[in-house]
This record gives C-alpha cells, sequence and structure tokens, in this order.
C-alpha cells in the first residue's frame, strides 16, 4: 500500500483538454549551434527549403533536406569602435557589446540584414547568400537606428508589405518607440511622438483587401498604463493599423507622419472573472487570400508570468476601427472619416481633408474595445509550462471547409499542434523535438512545401506539418487524431496527407475535424481488434509487482481486466503509463491481466501479461531495497 503512495507523487491527472498523443523526434533534419544563441531572427521564404537565422556576429543560412542540413556560415562582426563606444555607454549587459542580427527580410529582390552592431545598429544588403555589402539600389532606406534596436533585449519588429519595409520599434531609455516605414520606393513616414506611450511590440500582419488601395497593417504592441492603481498591471494592450497606400499630410500638418494611425485596446480574461491578461507578447493573424474575415491569435501573460492565447475576430476589428467613435472627440464628421483608406492622389476637398488631419493628429484611438471570441482565453493545458511563441496556419479540409492550425512553442521545448474550430480547441499532438531543452524561441510555417521550422538557443529543426504516418493503420486512428492535414483514403486504407488541389467529389478521403468521432469509418470501426499475446512474468513470493500499460492516445480511459472477467482494475498515471499496482482488491498473483483503452466508445487491448509464480522468496532485504521500481523498469523495458 506504501508503494501506492509513493507512486501517487509522481501520477498525472489527464483532462480533457490534454494532447491526445505525445511524439518524441529524432528527425535528422535539423542544425546544432557552436554556441548557445540566446537571441536569434529567423526568416523563411514559403516554397524554399532554406532558412535563414541571425545571431551573435553571425546569419546562417540553412538548407534542409531529409537527410540533413546544408549550411553556409556568414560572419557579421561589429566594428572594434562600437564594441569600444558600447563598453564605454555601459550596455544592458556586457555582452549585448556585439553585433546580434535583429531583421532578416526580403523586400523585392533585396535581402536586408540589420543588427545591433553593439550599440550602434547598422544594415546591410546579402549578396549570393555569401557576403554583406552595404545598401544600394533603388529606393529610400532609413536610419539603421530606426529598423534595428541598438541591444537584443529591446524587442522590434520588421516586415515587408507591397513592396516597402515597415518597422516597428519598441521603447527603451531615451527612445520612445514608434512604427516607421523604413525602406522602399514610398515616403518614409513615422508615428507623432503622442500616439504611443512606451509600446512594446509583439508582432504585425497585413490585412488583405480585394481593392489593393485598402490593404491596411495591424500592429500589435503593449502600452503603458498611466491610470494603472496599485493592484493593476502597467500595461494594456493595443493594436494599431495603418494603410499601405499612406503617403504622410499636408507641410502644415503630418507632412512625414501616417496619416491613417488609429489604434485600439484589446481585452483577454478569465471569462466572467476579474483575472485580465494585459501584457501582448506575441501575436499571429490568418487570413484566407482572397478575404478580409480571418482570426487573430494573441499571446499575452499576466503579472505573475502565466500566459494564455486569446482569439479574435478580424471581421469584428475591422468594423470597430470603422465605425467606432473616437476617444476623446465628440464633434460630427465632416466629409470622410478621419483615418480611412482612400486612393493614391484621391482630393475630396481641402478644408475637410485639413480638418479631417487634426482630428486624427490629436484623437487616433477609437472608444470601442475589442473582445475575444468566446471572451475567455483558449482552453489550453499549460499548467507547469508557459507559452514562449506560437505560429498559425489555415487549412482547407475535404468538406471545403476552413481549419485554423496553431502550433504553440513552450519554455521546456514541447511544440502543441492545436486544432481551433467554433466549438473550442481540440490538442492534436504534442511534440518533443530537441537534445537540449530549452525555451523556443523563433518559429516559421511553410505551407507550401509542408514544414516548421523550430528554434531554440541551441538548434534549429524541420517538421512536418503533415504527420499522417504517426496516428496509426486504422481508419480509427487516423479520424481520432482531428488532423485537418490528414485523411483516411479509403481506398487504399491509409492515413494520408490531403494533396494540393484536393478535389472533394471524386477524391476517396474522409475526415471528421469538428468532433471525436469515428463513425464515418463505419462498421469497420466496430470491429473487436484482435488480442495481444500475453507477456509472460515471474512474481517471486515476497515481493511487489507493478504492470505497465503504455498511453497512446491521452483522451481514453484505461483499465485492466483479469482472466477475461467482467470485473476489471484502476490505474495510476506514471509518466506516460498507466500503471497496475498491488492493493488489497487487486491481488497480483497468478492470471492474464490485460490493459484495455476505451476511446469514442470502442475499447481495445493495448497489452498483456501473464502473471506465473515460481514459489521462490526473495531476501527481504533485497525486495526492500529494489522493490517496485526495479520490477517496473524491467517491464518497461519490454515495451522497448
Amino acid at each position: 500500500m506504501n508503494y501506492f503512495i509513493l507512486l501517487s507523487l509522481f501520477a498525472t491527472v489527464f483532462a480533457g483538454n490534454a494532447p491526445r498523443l505525445k511524439f518524441v523526434v529524432h528527425e535528422p533534419s535539423r542544425f546544432h549551434f557552436n554556441k548557445p544563441e540566446n537571441y536569434i531572427s529567423m526568416y523563411h521564404q514559403e516554397g524554399s527549403d532554406t532558412v535563414y537565422v541571425g545571431g551573435q556576429a553571425m546569419v546562417y543560412v540553412l538548407t534542409f533536406a531529409n537527410r540533413g542540413v546544408r549550411d553556409v556560415q556568414i560572419p557579421a562582426a561589429s566594428d572594434q569602435t562600437a564594441i569600444d563606444t558600447c563598453k564605454a555607454k555601459a550596455a544592458p549587459l556586457e555582452l549585448e557589446c556585439d553585433n546580434f542580427i535583429t531583421v532578416i527580410q526580403k523586400v523585392n529582390d533585396t535581402m536586408i540584414i540589420c543588427g545591433t552592431n553593439a550599440g550602434s545598429p547598422r544594415c546591410w544588403m546579402l549578396v549570393n547568400e555569401t557576403v554583406l555589402t552595404d545598401v544600394q539600389g533603388n529606393g529610400q532606406i532609413a536610419s539603421a537606428s530606426d529598423i534595428s534596436p541598438p541591444y537584443p533585449s529591446q524587442k522590434s519588429i520588421s516586415f515587408p508589405a507591397d513592396g516597402s519595409l515597415y518597422s516597428a520599434m519598441s521603447s527603451v531609455a531615451g527612445h520612445p518607440g514608434s512604427i516607421r516605414r523604413t525602406f522602399g520606393s514610398q515616403k518614409l513616414l513615422k508615428t507623432e511622438n503622442i500616439w504611443l506611450l512606451n509600446p512594446q511590440f509583439a508582432g504585425a500582419a497585413v490585412i488583405p483587401s480585394t481593392m489593393k488601395y485598402k490593404e491596411e497593417i495591424y500592429f500589435f504592441f503593449s502600452e503603458l498604463n498611466k491610470t494603472a492603481r496599485v493592484d493593476e498591471e502597467p500595461y494594456r494592450a493595443r493594436i494599431g493599423r495603418i494603410c499601405t497606400v499612406d503617403e504622410g499630410g499636408i507641410k502644415a500638418l503630418l507632412e512625414n507622419s501616417w496619416t491613417t494611425f488609429m489604434k485600439a485596446r484589446m481585452m483577454c480574461g478569465a471569462g466572467k472573472t476579474h483575472q485580465q491578461y494585459n501584457n501582448l507578447k506575441q501575436a499571429v493573424v490568418l487570413t484566407a487570400q482572397d478575404k478580409r474575415a480571418g482570426v487573430l491569435y494573441g499571446l499575452f501573460s499576466n503579472a505573475w508570468g502565466r500566459t494564455v492565447i486569446c482569439a479574435y475576430s478580424i471581421e469584428d476589428i475591422d468594423v470597430a476601427f470603422s465605425t467606432s467613435k473616437l476617444k476623446g472627440y465628440s464633434s460630427a464628421f465632416i466629409g470622410s472619416r478621419p483615418g480611412m483608406c482612400v486612393r493614391k492622389n484621391s482630393t475630396t476637398g481641402g478644408h475637410n481633408d485639413i480638418k479631417n488631419l487634426g482630428v486624427i493628429r490629436y484623437h487616433p484611438e477609437i472608444e470601442d474595445v475589442i473582445q475575444p471570441v468566446g471572451v475567455a482565453p483558449l482552453d489550453l493545458p499549460m499548467d507547469d509550462d508557459q507559452i514562449t511563441h506560437t505560429v498559425a496556419d489555415i487549412v482547407m479540409a475535404v468538406n471545403d471547409e476552413h481549419y485554423s492550425v496553431l502550433y504553440i512553442g513552450t519554455e521546456q521545448g514541447k511544440v502543441l499542434k492545436v486544432l481551433h474550430t467554433s466549438g473550442g480547441v481540440f490538442i492534436i499532438s504534442q511534440y518533443s523535438l530537441f537534445h537540449n531543452e530549452g525555451p523556443i524561441l523563433k518559429m516559421a510555417i511553410d505551407s507550401q512545401k509542408g514544414h516548421m521550422y523550430v528554434g531554440t538557443a541551441m538548434e534549429v529543426q524541420r517538421l512536418p506539418l503533415a504527420d499522417c504516418n504517426r496516428y496509426g493503420d486504422t481508419c480509427r486512428d487516423c479520424i481520432l487524431s482531428r488532423d485537418p492535414y490528414c485523411g483516411w483514403d479509403r481506398a487504399r486504407r491509409r492515413c494520408l496527407a490531403i494533396p494540393p488541389g484536393y478535389n472533394i467529389t471524386t477524391g476517396t478521403l474522409i475526415q471528421n475535424l469538428d468532433q471525436s468521432n469515428s463513425s464515418v469509418c463505419g462498421e469497420a470501426a466496430a470491429l473487436k481488434q484482435r488480442r495481444t499475446s500475453p507477456r509472460e512474468v515471474l512474481v517471486v513470493s515476497n515481493t511487489s509487482i507493478f504492470l505497465p500499460c503504455p498511453v497512446r492516445s491521452f483522451h481514453a480511459t484505461y483499465r485492466w481486466e483479469k482472466d477475461n472477467c467482467v470485473k476489471n482494475y484502476p490505474c495510476l498515471f506514471s509518466g506516460d503509463f498507466c500503471v497496475l499496482g498491488p492493493a488489497v482488491r487487486t491481488p497480483l498473483k497468478d492470471g492474464v491481466f490485460r490493459c484495455m483503452a476505451t476511446e469514442d466508445g470502442f475499447k481495445v487491448e493495448v497489452i498483456s501479461f501473464r502473471l506465473v509464480n515460481d514459489g521462490r522468496l526473495l531476501a527481504a532485504s533485497l525486495a526492500s531495497t529494489l522493490g517496485p521500481s526495479l520490477l517496473l523498469a524491467m517491464a518497461t523495458l519490454w515495451l522497448h
């Protein structure tokens, strides 16, 4: 009985929102850094096998193949003058007096690389994937300090849109923070200092439109809350928005500033409770190619460091920016609404335009607060591990509907694959990828090639998006995975990836993504599965034996049966095993013990043991020393 108490210390209770499956990945497509890279940037172009990673005084050009990674390492050291100046100014950390690559972006045909350069930011062009040279070519470029922060601990965002580079710089001592157009043929613009209050940027995304002039860019950030009480967090989450066609104002007003900048507050809270998550750490947007409809996923933290994800409707945000009252402005609008996207060279009438510029100059914030879909954060199992990074993909399923898939990276180096539907979230699987456990720092998705790239301070790994062969060789296993990338092929009787351009009228693939139900498999799913061959275990009379049952699906319920009797016995979870141990009503003596897993209304035999009493006695001191742990470990070895 004492052994049960000991074992229960390590027991895990699996809730309904736990990952259904857990995998340890040993694929060879991984690259190890020679030294820890605690600050990395990452760029990947869809359809390519190459990922660019910025590290400390180094740019890594990594080309992945199924059997390995070819790497080119391009040195990018700081000049000595910058290093000496950095040390004299006392950087946040002395180790930050180096050139950390913070920006890698491709604008048209130009690959822009920017780094901290020991507190004196500098930008280069990458030529032939081998040489860094000064930026040249058509168009204008802002100061490197407007693109890259001086130190890697200062958060910045850069991304290309419509042939230009946009950069958002977080606030740091002496720098108020800004959103700028920093490279390209369009006019270089910036935010006014009064519009942002110590912003800390978390992401940005282009919101497409069928009418090009209405294309917008959303910026996501946390801002200082000047009115916060002592018991409140000093942050408020925000969405900022500009139009890509913006060319600035007139000489007297907003000449070199955005004329379309607006911002709104975002809320992320735990239902009707007062618990709010106000510090926005990262944001990712999914939109269909030809629609403004889509979803925003925001990663938030609270004052205690707990992380959650809230989902928002892009349509709701769009309506708010188009219709909400402006904070602090009560007069009626004359002519067009201030801040709206209009065609280039559009003239709608002098005086009214000047007045609208004045309105947006002093009243850029809207009154409406952006609330998450479903009110509360997504129901994710993050009690002992916190989220560090997330990316998302939109997948066309065999029913001709789009489904959202989130990939969530954690502090412990795990990746969760999550299906998000109107009914909530379903955690498809959990991946353990890395040889050296550590926080996931960056992730990038390639929907075209079907890969995801994941980086930590020690390595970069490539993971397939459609991992269908891991789910099993039956229709039930495939369907219950609820993976939008995979379907059961009734003709070939295999779980296969949905091919590009799949024809739903002639294809033979089936899925059921909206619920955990394998009834689409038909009568074959209900067929009784064959029994396993019992593994024989010799039981010494005065020892305790523990029987391990490997947990495949963490959404199944597990019980043990003996000698085909109706009576069954519960087990305790220890790691990835459901363990049956001795108890008053569960004598582990002679007989056959079978571990049964029930999911989706069907019961499957996982493993069985035949216990045989050999009549011998083990020395008491030896039995108490080795006890159940050795016997359990020995039994576990049989399963591999």
